[in-house]
């Protein structure tokens, strides 16, 4: 597989208010992302909000999305499971659904030894029909894969890079540096707001759920950020942190950032903003703070 650069989108799943998956309103994201640039799209992860779905959704799900990208941009699927068994079966859906990659964080209820996430790792990519990524999630999974275990797992011929979303850049940094001599391991940054400096630092792309909303807007600092555009990059940053600041924060849990993405997206007519239990789509006075947040971003700023 050649090596992914660029933005790649965790796409949220569309559900509407009775909480079933929103096909039609994923055909419409979908399109949406595609149209705005993206280099490729990523179901499943924490923005699209897999371990609340059932297996059987996330199953149905991956070959809806497999068949409306219809190979226009390479497509990756979450796997991430407690258990391996689910993950391979996920791993085998997402390959006869088109997917060129999978993507897995360690296993999330008995906190894993560094030794138990090698091992977990290597089982998977083992198994796995296609290549798999790592990702770092410690905020949700509990556990960090420590940098010196990304180095021995870089070696395995199937994983082919990581996702790191601990937004610490010592970390960032400690993972580039001990995987440097393993030229096709890839590095993706997850916070939208650290993609600029993590690119212009050598990442090869970002994972940023803002480009389900505008994805022009992350395509052109990642295009910026890979040429060495300081100038560019120093202005499409204040507009990133503005939609951060803005729509990520209006919600007062902590799926705040979840709430603000999908009522943006059902006020732009996209799809619906439902979210999965136990989370709940945000109040009216929240709706209407995002409402005044989109009118107050111009597009136009960003060419």
């Amino acid at each position: 597989m050649n090596k992914l650069k660029g933005i790649i989108v965790p796409m949220v799943t569309p559900l509407d208010h009775d909480r079933q998956i929103d096909y039609p309103g994923a055909v419409r994201l979908v399109e949406h992302m595609i149209k705005g640039g993206v280099h490729a799209i990523f179901v499943l992860g924490t923005t699209g909000e897999s371990q609340s779905l059932s297996i059987e959704d996330r199953k149905k799900f991956v070959g809806f999305v497999g068949n409306a990208i219809s190979g226009r941009v390479p497509y990756l699927v979450c796997v991430t499971d407690t258990s391996i068994e689910d993950s391979c079966c996920l791993a085998r859906k997402a390959k006869e659904s088109g997917a060129c990659a999978v993507v897995a964080a360690p296993p999330y209820y008995f906190s894993p030894s560094q030794n138990d996430i090698i091992n977990w790792y290597r089982a998977l990519a083992d198994s796995s029909p296609l290549p798999l990524y790592l990702y770092n999630m410690p905020g949700n999974v509990k556990v960090s894969i420590a940098p010196a275990t990304v180095k021995v797992l870089a070696s395995h011929p199937n994983i082919y890079g990581i996702k790191d979303s601990s937004a610490n850049m010592t970390y960032f940094q400690t993972v580039k540096y001990l995987t440097e001599d393993e030229e096709d391991f890839s590095l993706y940054v997850g916070p939208e707001e650290l993609t600029g400096e993590c690119v212009l630092m050598g990442a090869d792309g970002g994972v940023n759920g803002g480009a389900n909303m505008f994805p022009e807007l992350y395509v052109k600092m990642y295009e910026a950020a890979s040429q060495g555009d300081i100038r560019t990059v120093r202005w499409l940053q204040n507009c990133i942190m503005k939609i951060s600041t803005s729509i990520y924060t209006v919600g007062d849990c902590p799926s705040s950032y979840l709430q603000g993405l999908k009522c943006a997206l059902e006020l732009m007519g996209i799809c619906h903003g439902g979210l999965a239990l136990p989370y709940v789509s945000i109040g009216d006075e929240g709706r209407e703070r995002i409402r005044t947040a989109l009118q107050s971003i111009n597009p136009s700023e960003w060419e």
